[in-house]
C-alpha cells in the first residue's frame, strides 16, 4: 500500500525498513512481504513519478524471480510493442549499412520461437527487453497490492542508529519538511550509487572509478524509425567518426542515444552533443529531434568492501557499480534482493539462527566482484573494437563489402556473449557459503556466455519439467525443497528433523525413469533461490548435522544479529 507520512503517527514500526523504491528495493520488499514480513520502503520520489531512462534488459534469472513473485506476466506485456524486434543490429550508422545482427525474439514470440542464440535456454522465463520507465511502475503497482508492504513516498532517509533489538531511522517528510522516526529490526539500503546507508555502515567502494564516459541523451524523434530499415531494440553504430548506441524505448518515437566518449581527452562538455547525435544516427542538419533529458553517465568498476554491518545491509548499486555490459547492473541487484529476502525471512520467522544472515555477504560479494570483472573485461574489448573501426567501412564495392563482413562478424562474435549471456544467468555459484553442505566437488567453470548445469552444492539446480508439465522451480517451497528421483528412497528422518525445527521443507518427486532429466543424485536439497544446498543418494546418518547447516547454526549458541561489524 502507499502512505503519506503526514497521515501516519510520529513513529512508524516495521520489521524491515528499505531505503529506495527502485527495482531492487521493490523486489526485496515484495519478496519479504509475500513471506509475511512487515516491510516499509522510503522513497524520495512521488508515487508514480517515473525513474530516469536506464536499465533496458531484464535477465532470464530476474524474470524467474518475478515469476515467483507473480509479476512476470505484467512485465511481459509492458515496454516495446509485441511485434517489435528485440535484435541487436550493428550498422555503419543507425540509418546506414547493416554489418550484422544478433536475432532476439520479440515479446510476442519470446516463449515459442527456437531461432536465436538466447532461445532454448533451460528456463521457463527467457530474458525480457523493457526500459525501467515501464518496468518500475509495473513493479510499484504490484507491490501496492501486497499486504504488509508500506511505501512512503516523498520521504528521505537521513540516518539511523542501531540498538540492541533493532534500528531507529530518522526520515524527512519532504512536503511538510518535518522529521519522524521509523523503528525496524533491520534496514536495507537500496538507495543507489550515492547510498547514504552505505556511508552510514562505513562501507567503501573499491575498484576502478572511471572506465569510460558516456554522453547519453533521451530524445523524441518520430521520423527516425522510417529511416532505419528493419528496426532493432539496440542499434550500434560503428564508423570512424563517432560510435554510439541507439536504444528503442517505446518502439515508435522515443530513443536513448549513447555517445561513447572513446578518447581519454573527451569530456561531456568538450564533445558537441548535437553533432555527435547526428553522426551516430547518420542524418543531416535537417533531421528534427527533441531532447527530453540528458542522461550522461560514467562507467565504473566499484564494489563495496562489505555488504553488511550488524542489522544494516546494502543491495544493488549501493553495493556495486560497473559498466552496464550484459545489462547486469540492475539484474545483479535483483539477485542481491532475493538472496537477502529469504535469509532475513528465515531469521524473522524464527526457524533460522542469526548466523544465517552471514551468508548474504559470503555469497553475494564474491559474485558481484566476479561479474564486475567480466563486465570490465567486456568493456575493454568493446572499447578496443570502437577505436579500430576501419576508415574504409563505408567504402562502396567489393573491398568495402569484405571489410563490413569482417567487422560485422567480429562485432557479432564479441557482443553475443553479453547480450545472450547464459553463463551470467545460469552458471554462477556460491562456493564459500556457511549454509551450504559442500561435498568436495568442484563447480563447473563458466564464462559470461557459457555454463554447464550442475548439482554441485552452491550451483543453480538444473532446470527440468515435472510430470504434470510444470517447471520444477514452480514447485519449490518458501524455504527448502527436497528433490527426490526415486520415491522409494527414505527421507522421513530428515524431513522430521527439518519440521521439528520449524524449517519449511517440501518434497518433490521427479521421474527417475526419464533419461532426459539432468540430475545425478537421488536426493537434492534446493533453496528457495534455486541454489543447491546439499545432494546425495541417501539422507545422512545424522540428519541433524545437515539441518544445523541449513538453519545457520554454527555450534556456538544463539547470537544476536548485531555481532557482525
Amino acid at each position: 500500500m502507499h502512505d503519506h507520512p503526514a497521515a501516519t503517527s510520529k513513529s512508524i514500526k516495521t520489521s524491515v525498513l528499505i531505503v529506495g523504491a527502485g527495482p531492487v528495493g521493490l523486489t526485496l520488499a515484495m519478496d519479504l512481504a509475500l513471506r509475511g514480513i512487515a516491510t516499509a520502503i522510503v522513497e524520495v520520489r512521488s508515487a508514480g513519478e517515473p525513474p530516469s531512462v536506464k536499465c533496458n534488459h531484464v535477465s532470464s534469472r530476474s524474470m524467474e524471480i518475478f515469476r515467483r513473485l507473480g509479476v512476470a506476466p505484467t512485465l511481459r506485456n509492458a515496454g516495446l510493442p509485441a511485434d517489435y524486434p528485440n535484435d541487436c543490429a550493428y550498422r555503419t550508422t543507425t540509418t546506414g549499412m547493416e554489418l550484422s545482427r544478433i536475432p532476439i525474439p520479440c515479446r510476442r514470440d519470446r516463449y515459442t520461437t527456437t531461432e536465436g542464440p538466447d532461445t532454448g535456454w533451460p528456463t521457463a522465463e527467457p530474458p525480457h527487453r523493457i526500459n525501467q520507465i515501464y518496468m518500475e511502475p509495473a513493479l510499484f503497482a504490484h507491490a501496492q497490492g501486497i499486504e504488509g508492504l508500506k511505501v512512503l513516498n516523498r520521504v528521505a532517509f537521513e540516518d539511523f542508529k542501531e540498538e540492541h533489538n533493532g534500528i531507529v531511522a530518522t526520515a524527512r517528510d519532504l512536503d511538510a519538511d518535518t522529521t519522524f522516526q521509523i523503528e525496524a529490526e533491520f534496514i536495507v539500503g537500496c538507495d543507489g550509487a550515492r547510498s547514504l546507508v552505505r556511508k552510514a555502515i562505513d562501507a567503501t567502494l573499491q575498484g576502478t572509478p572511471i572506465i569510460q564516459r558516456v554522453q547519453s541523451t533521451y530524445v523524441h524523434a518520430p521520423g527516425l524509425i522510417e529511416l532505419m530499415g528493419k528496426p532493432a531494440w539496440m542499434t550500434l553504430s560503428l564508423n570512424p567518426r563517432r560510435c554510439g548506441t541507439v536504444v528503442a524505448i517505446d518502439g515508435r518515437e522515443k530513443w536513448l542515444i549513447h555517445n561513447h566518449l572513446n578518447r581519454e581527452d573527451e569530456t561531456f562538455e568538450s564533445v558537441d552533443r548535437d553533432i555527435s547525435i547526428r553522426a551516430i544516427l547518420g542524418v543531416g542538419a535537417d533531421f528534427k529531434y527533441e531532447i527530453l533529458s540528458r542522461e550522461d553517465w560514467v562507467g565504473r568498476r566499484l564494489v563495496a568492501d562489505k555488504f553488511r554491518k550488524g542489522r544494516a545491509f546494502i543491495c544493488g548499486d549501493a553495493a556495486h557499480l560497473w559498466m552496464p555490459y550484459a545489462g547486469y547492473g540492475m539484474n545483479a541487484g535483483i539477485a542481491d534482493a532475493t538472496n537477502l529476502a529469504w535469509l532475513l525471512a528465515a531469521y524473522l520467522q524464527g526457524w533460522a539462527d542469526p548466523a544465517i544472515l552471514d551468508a548474504y555477504e559470503a555469497e553475494r560479494l564474491p559474485i558481484t566482484e566476479q561479474v564486475s570483472r567480466f563486465a570490465m573485461d567486456m568493456a575493454g574489448k568493446v572499447l578496443g573494437q570502437r577505436r579500430t573501426v576501419p576508415d574504409e567501412i563505408e567504402q562502396p564495392g567489393a573491398e568495402g563489402d569484405a571489410i563490413r563482413r569482417r567487422v560485422g562478424q567480429a562485432a557479432y562474435d564479441l557482443n553475443v556473449q553479453q547480450y545472450c549471456c547464459g553463463g551470467l544467468n545460469f552458471g554462477y555459484f556460491y562456493d564459500r557459503s556457511p549454509i551450504i553442505a559442500y561435498d568436495g566437488a568442484e563447480p563447473p567453470a563458466y564464462t559470461m556466455a557459457d555454463f554447464t548445469p550442475s548439482t554441485v552444492p552452491g550451483c543453480r539446480v538444473p532446470f527440468s519439467y515435472l510430470p504434470d508439465g510444470r517447471p520444477v522451480y514452480d514447485a519449490f517451497g518458501p524455504g527448502y525443497t527436497l528433490l527426490r528421483l526415486d520415491p522409494e528412497t527414505t527421507v522421513a528422518p530428515f524431513i522430521k528433523a527439518m519440521r521439528d525445527g520449524g524449517i519449511p521443507i517440501e518434497v518433490v518427486d521427479l521421474q527417475a525413469g526419464d533419461s532426459e532429466h539432468p540430475y545425478d543424485r537421488k536426493l537434492i536439497v534446493v533453496r528457495t533461490d534455486q541454489h543447491v544446498a546439499w545432494r546425495g543418494d541417501a539422507i545422512p546418518d545424522r540428519p541433524e548435522h545437515l539441518v544445523d547447516i541449513l538453519r545457520g547454526r554454527t555450534g556456538d549458541g544463539q547470537q544476536s544479529p548485531e555481532r557482525q561489524s
